[in-house]
């Protein structure tokens, strides 16, 4: 490839990054609808012609967003990596890193809160597209390779634990300033765990 075509290609991607991180501030901010692609562009330091060189429409950016800056590419080898000789052991490690990452980087989280209340999960294609071949195989492993599973299809295994990820992450954003976080038990996350893997109903003995 020609030094200034590669050149030009970096230069490119670095605007496109640059015009993502100015819209994720205003959406932050100002919420998706109540940003134009005007303040956008100003945010990002472009002329407005020159940000429609890289996105056709705001609904393009935001969804660029969700694929581009989902924290996927960390938490993937974080869960490969995960030890634990039991189910209960990986499933709870696994829990708890991903939920550190991902608190870590709350702007993610609120992004998320805006596809599923302003687009209606419109947008979930696109990510799962992006990161289902890549995380799916994690737990097609785990279903071959753990004993005692009661969900022994890897796409409904990826979706539950997901899901328990998801909703200990917004309960917890709900409840932080509120009466209830006072009387959360210092082990909470250990316990969600344990009631996503065991529920919350003790077997007869």
């Amino acid at each position: 490839m020609p030094a200034k075509l590669k050149d030009a290609l970096k230069k490119g991607e670095t605007t496109r990054l640059q015009i993502e991180d100015a819209a994720i501030e205003l959406f932050m901010e100002n919420g998706y609808h109540g940003t134009s692609m005007r303040q956008i562009a100003e945010h990002a330091g472009l002329a407005l012609g020159g940000i429609y060189n890289h996105f056709k429409s705001k609904d393009e950016i935001f969804e660029a967003i969700i694929v581009d800056k989902h924290p996927y590419k960390k938490l993937l080898p974080v869960i490969v990596d995960t030890e634990g000789e039991t189910m209960d052991e990986f499933l709870g490690n696994a829990a708890r890193v991903v939920i550190k990452e991902l608190t870590s980087q709350p702007y993610y989280v609120k992004l998320m809160l805006i596809e599923i209340v302003e687009f209606n999960g419109s947008h979930g294609a696109a990510l799962i597209k992006e990161i289902a071949p890549k995380i799916l195989p994690v737990f097609e492993k785990l279903v071959k390779t753990k004993k005692n599973l009661r969900i022994i299809h890897p796409v409904l295994l990826m979706r539950s634990f997901i899901g328990m990820v998801l909703s200990y992450i917004i309960t917890d954003m709900i409840i932080a300033n509120s009466v209830l976080n006072k009387f959360m038990p210092k082990n909470a996350l250990d316990a969600y765990v344990d009631i996503y893997m065991h529920g919350v109903i003790k077997e007869p003995v």
